[in-house]
């Protein structure tokens, strides 16, 4: 099962997680199924410990291996304040902005993987998700090379003839509206090294998604896309890519023969990059809700560090999936 190798590979690299809404009784009981699971080295429940310890009675979990930190009073609070101070003065931030920044609990949380005292950061189950991508933002910045947050699925489809043994990445589902041929590149490029984060040995083949195939149809939106895969190309010439591609002769075989002769994806793309988000959305469900397939996602992407989101309806269990995805997103 694909989670089960997730924490396989989770409890091998023992990385420090960052749970900024410690005081939610679902987020204190998924810190502890993360504890007794070994998914995380070390796991830092954020909030003033009074009301930490209250939501992990309401959750009927012991604090034993859960670590506190409250940022009104942790004295490492001004020195994440000048890091914050020095990211985000050139947009006006005031140092006494920025102090008042670092009390906030997702500020605090990604401020420590900005100073290397943890790996990832994983929240969102109380707050909008503009509030969790914004923190990410403001205090780590983008990846090396990358300019996009976004966001990506992965799909485990029960027909093994689709993807690699049935599993495919989906991007972008949940987060730029219309992306920019500049945009699917980047996030193209963040969907490849998420596949090396979190699945090594699927190998990369990426598909950019059209309603022409090299050329049946032409269009602005078409021309998109091809602008796109010339662009991701540059960045990743050795990583097998083809655009634009139809649905079709991304994973059939035979169609993907016939309509683009010669491509080294059609037919066998392991990664879908979608126009836009309604595309994205949209394709997403229907694989998981007609197609039968299990979705996985959606999982943030292009950050320096993982920062990942919640669902608000998100239970105990799924947070501590989340927990483990974060902590091979860090590898």
């Amino acid at each position: 099962m694909f989670l089960d190798q997730i924490r396989d590979r989770a409890r091998s690299l023992k990385k420090t997680v960052v749970l900024p809404e410690g005081t939610d009784a679902r987020v204190v009981q998924a810190a502890a199924m993360a504890r007794d699971f070994g998914t995380a080295g070390r796991i830092i429940l954020i909030g003033a410990p009074d009301a930490v310890r209250a939501a992990a009675r309401d959750a009927g979990v012991k604090m034993n291996g859960l670590e506190v930190v409250d940022p009104q009073k942790d004295p490492r609070r001004d020195g994440l304040s000048a890091v914050l101070f020095s990211r985000r003065r050139q947009k006006g931030m005031t140092e006494e902005n920025a102090r008042q920044s670092a009390a906030d609990p997702f500020f605090f949380g990604a401020l420590l993987l900005a100073a290397g005292a943890a790996d990832g950061m994983v929240g969102g189950c109380t707050v909008p998700t503009a509030q969790v991508i914004r923190s990410g933002l403001w205090c780590l910045g983008c990846s090396s090379g990358i300019q996009t947050v976004s966001s990506f699925f992965v799909m485990i489809h029960p027909d093994p003839a689709f993807g690699h043994q049935g599993i495919l990445l989906f991007a972008d589902c949940a987060v730029v509206v219309e992306p920019t041929p500049e945009q699917l590149a980047d996030i193209a490029v963040a969907t490849v090294r998420s596949a090396a984060a979190l699945l090594p040995d699927v190998p990369p083949k990426v598909a950019f998604l059209s309603f022409s195939t090299k050329g049946s149809a032409e269009h602005d939106r078409a021309a998109k896309v091809r602008l796109a895969v010339d662009q991701f190309r540059a960045v990743c010439p050795g990583v097998p890519a083809d655009g634009e591609l139809q649905l079709d002769a991304a994973l059939v075989a035979k169609v993907g023969a016939a309509k683009a002769p010669g491509s080294p994806v059609a037919g066998q793309a392991t990664i879908l990059i979608f126009p836009d988000l309604d595309s994205g959305n949209i394709g997403y469900k229907l694989t998981q809700r007609l197609g039968g397939a299990q979705a996985y996602g959606p999982i943030l992407q292009g950050l320096a560090k993982p920062v990942n989101d919640l669902s608000r309806g998100a239970t105990a269990a799924d947070i501590e999936a989340v927990i483990a995805l974060t902590a091979c997103q860090a590898a």
